[in-house]
């Protein structure tokens, strides 16, 4: 392992944002299938998560230099990642089929593993039938961790407006799930 492995996201990112690229390598090899995963949710697609993804390293390694705090980098490229899902969701059309990814724990039994795929089916399948504004919402506050006003601001829309469509998902989500049991 070399010593920039094994470096905090924080150190990774004032050098990158310094020009290191082999800094920003390791940078992006260490969040970028958390990104993809989350962009995966976001949009429903692997190809427009990757598509976003791409676009946000890309913005990324510009807008470095400006980040005033470096040991924020992850939640800051999480914002890129979700500003970039957003626009690829507002540019498409209407429909598009969920892509399914699955991250599979090695560590469980096939047991294990057959459950939690069905409830990742179940979920994905519970979120693909949510309109397209409350899935946003429940994916950001649900899975992003984002506060409502963040959310607001990504999506365009007032926090009533966000709090009215996430509570709206939230029912669903809870009826479907427990439907699913």
């Amino acid at each position: 392992m070399t010593s920039l492995e094994a470096a905090s996201d924080g150190l990774l990112a004032a050098r990158s944002a310094d020009g290191d690229t082999v800094a920003f390598g390791v940078l992006v090899r260490r969040l970028a299938p958390a990104l993809k995963a989350f962009a995966t949710r976001l949009t429903g697609s692997a190809v427009d998560a990757d598509d976003a993804v791409q676009e946000a390293l890309i913005s990324a390694w510009g807008a470095l230099p400006a980040l005033d705090d470096t040991s924020k980098v992850r939640s800051w490229m999480f914002s890129i990642v979700s500003r970039k899902a957003t626009d690829r969701i507002r540019s498409r059309k209407p429909t598009v089929e969920l892509d399914q990814e699955r991250d599979e724990d090695a560590s469980a039994g096939p047991e294990g593993r057959a459950i939690a795929s069905s409830r990742l089916d179940a979920l994905a399948a519970v979120l693909d039938t949510l309109p397209e504004g409350q899935r946003q919402c429940w994916v950001l506050k649900e899975m992003g961790g984002y506060s409502y006003e963040d959310i607001a601001e990504q999506l365009g829309m007032s926090v009533t407006t966000v709090r009215g469509k996430l509570a709206r998902a939230r029912v669903t989500v809870v009826r479907e799930m427990e439907a699913w049991r």
